[in-house]
């Protein structure tokens, strides 16, 4: 009988992990996959069944709960069976000020709430039922090139993400012994909606057309372009292969060479 692999992706309704869920679909895996928005889990769902998934599972789920991820996590795997990967890619993202700087409401508690903690919650409840060994098993976290630089009015999102960085290498020591990877990966600008609305905001600070804004923001890039989201899934494919049995506790940047490490 032919063994199927199980992969669990957070946040797979749209963006990045909507590209994941299709690539790990177009390769066989038995796909579960969560988001806050179930319509769009669901669209995604279709398009994965028709790119070769044989079975998908959906969940709609808010990683800030923790007892909300635990649930659905044992959900997934009592439908799907034991998980061979996560890919915990949800997140939120945006600028966060002070009280009283504009906007009112510093966002500090909820994009360190969902990017880290939430993350934290996928994790630890993934591993309670991950498959037996011997063969590896693989965690992998989306973190950002934020985790590596700081960017003004972003502490709560360079916060959050950098601290994935360093729960990332605890996680690999820690689990390393039992032959599970745990590695993430930093992507830079990725075509998606969060990094259009971004540059739109660029756009309206600086008085500037959104193409203008656009090629402003890329004069820092190298390769002068976003990366697509099916860069990023290509990348997270790879780290949970065989090719990969040697990557453990590292954060792998794909950014078009604006972070060079």
């Amino acid at each position: 009988m032919k063994h199927v692999p199980h992969v669990l992706i957070t946040g797979a309704g749209s963006g990045i992990g909507r590209a994941i869920a299709l690539r790990f679909a177009a390769s066989g895996w038995t796909l579960s996959l969560t988001g806050r928005r179930a319509e769009a889990l669901e669209e995604t769902a279709a398009d994965c069944m028709e790119a070769g998934a044989e079975v998908v599972w959906t969940g709609s789920c808010d990683i800030r709960d923790r007892e909300a991820v635990y649930s659905a996590v044992a959900e997934c795997a009592d439908a799907n069976g034991a998980l061979h990967a996560v890919i915990a890619n949800a997140g939120i993202g945006g600028p966060n000020l002070p009280d009283g700087h504009g906007s009112g409401v510093d966002r500090w508690d909820d994009l360190v709430a969902t990017n880290l903690t939430g993350t934290y919650n996928t994790l630890r409840a993934a591993q309670r039922h991950l498959a037996e060994g011997p063969d590896a098993r693989h965690l992998v976290v989306v973190a950002s090139i934020l985790a590596r630089i700081g960017v003004g009015g972003y502490t709560g999102y360079c916060a959050s993400k950098a601290g994935l960085l360093g729960l990332t290498r605890a996680l690999a020591v820690e689990l390393a012994p039992s032959n599970i990877q745990v590695n993430a990966v930093c992507p830079g600008w990725v075509d998606t909606e969060m990094a259009r609305s971004g540059i739109t905001g660029i756009a309206e600070a600086m008085g500037v057309s959104w193409q203008a804004a656009y090629d402003h923001a890329m004069r820092e890039v190298p390769l002068r372009r976003m990366s697509a989201p099916e860069d990023v899934a290509g990348l997270l494919h790879w780290l949970v292969s065989k090719d990969a049995r040697g990557v453990t506790g590292q954060a792998i940047d794909i950014n078009g060479g604006a972070f060079m490490s």
